[in-house]
């Protein structure tokens, strides 16, 4: 027997006993690692025992359920943000620095190609950027194959069907027929410059939607986007250069702030939000595919083509490139909400009597998040 070994406290036993009653076995070390990270907190010391026998100490409440899940949860490749985002997500009490640490840490984990860091010069690091899609590195994966097989089968049935393609009906909608799609190295780029700058000039998004969607050679959506300038002159939400101008700078800069100042309460709903947002795009996916097998498309055919084609489209592509669900994924996409329903409140107050009733619409915004993005005042005239 190894008589270095120490032997646990008296609470940290309780612990440790209360694990094993559930089915779990947990160690004194594996206490002292969890509360180092902040997953676990420290016992409160109570009275001395009098004549020489030290102090007395007891397990704060919340920890005997905070060891359950971590005995649970804890596994080969789990990080401890990982298991703090976890826990969160089950609604665990959480120490709240450590949650938002967590968060923040998922921040970091966005790496640009070339290596672009927050600070420094926006320019050297688009360069990077470029230099590094110019000697064959990783670039941008606009539709992943999944969505591709998807769109490609009703595409398909369209035409064994008879249906003229593109539809008759969408070309008078698309102002800029036989405009260039973007292509993966410029998504790449673009994406690039869009997260150090927080900017992103319309037309780059026109390209990019007609890059996202490139089985439809007509684009009323991405012509929309494109002549936003046109149509609305004088939009606050648009600057000078033709670019959305509700962020300024480094988008990973301001994802951390509102990882370190958002309420626990508002972290939570967006946590939600986003999983239910990524169950919606799977199972809508899943049921499409069911559909087309059988030769018989119906409404999920119907949803994930018209999504396809307006912003909630975004949600499924995003959800599908992301193969294996993941803390991590899950943060950036709380955060992202987060960001997305700062900036919808931003526009309601510099804009007021904007058309909110449109988020309703099939495809303006994945189902799961309109209640949690659209500002509260607006939902309620609805």
């Amino acid at each position: 027997m190894d008589s270095t070994r120490k032997t646990p406290s008296r609470a940290d036993q309780q612990l440790i006993d209360h694990a094993r009653e559930h089915g779990f076995a947990v160690t004194g070390k594996q206490l002292s690692r969890w509360r180092r990270h902040g997953l676990l907190p420290a016992n409160t010391h109570g009275g001395g025992l009098g004549r020489g026998q030290g102090s007395t100490s007891q397990p704060v409440a919340a920890s005997f359920d905070l060891v359950l899940a971590l005995a649970r949860l804890s596994g080969r490749g789990k990080r401890p943000t990982d298991l703090a985002l976890l826990m969160f997500g089950e609604g665990l009490p959480v120490p709240e620095q450590t949650v938002r640490a967590a968060f923040q840490a998922a921040v970091d984990t966005i790496r640009l190609p070339g290596g672009a860091e927050p600070g420094g010069d926006v320019d050297e690091h688009l360069d990077a950027v470029d230099s590094y899609i110019g000697r064959g590195g990783q670039t941008a994966v606009m539709v992943p194959a999944r969505a591709r097989r998807v769109d490609e089968q009703i595409v398909a049935f369209f035409k064994s069907a008879g249906v003229p393609w593109p539809p008759a009906e969408l070309l008078q909608w698309d102002e800029n027929l036989g405009a260039e799609p973007m292509t993966p190295q410029g998504a790449a780029l673009f994406a690039a410059d869009a997260v150090l700058t927080g900017k992103a000039p319309l037309p780059g998004i026109g390209a990019l939607l007609r890059g996202m969607m490139p089985g439809l050679e007509v684009n009323p959506i991405a012509s929309l986007v494109e002549t936003t300038v046109r149509d609305v002159p004088h939009s606050p939400a648009v600057g000078p250069d033709d670019s959305l101008t509700m962020l300024s700078g480094d988008v990973r800069r301001i994802l951390r702030e509102l990882a370190a100042t958002t309420s626990q309460e508002h972290l939570g709903a967006a946590w939600h939000a986003a999983r239910h947002v990524r169950a919606w795009a799977l199972d809508l996916c899943a049921r499409t595919e069911d559909e087309l097998a059988a030769h018989a498309p119906g409404d999920a055919t119907t949803e994930w083509w018209i999504s396809r084609q307006l912003p909630a489209g975004l949600s499924l592509l995003e959800e599908l490139r992301t193969r294996h669900e993941s803390p991590v994924a899950t943060a950036l996409s709380a955060l992202g909400l987060l960001l997305q329903r700062e900036q919808f409140a931003e526009l309601d107050r510099i804009q007021p009597g904007c058309q909110w009733d449109l988020a309703q619409t099939p495809g303006i915004l994945p189902p799961p998040a309109r209640a949690f993005l659209v500002p509260a005042a607006a939902l309620a005239s609805l």
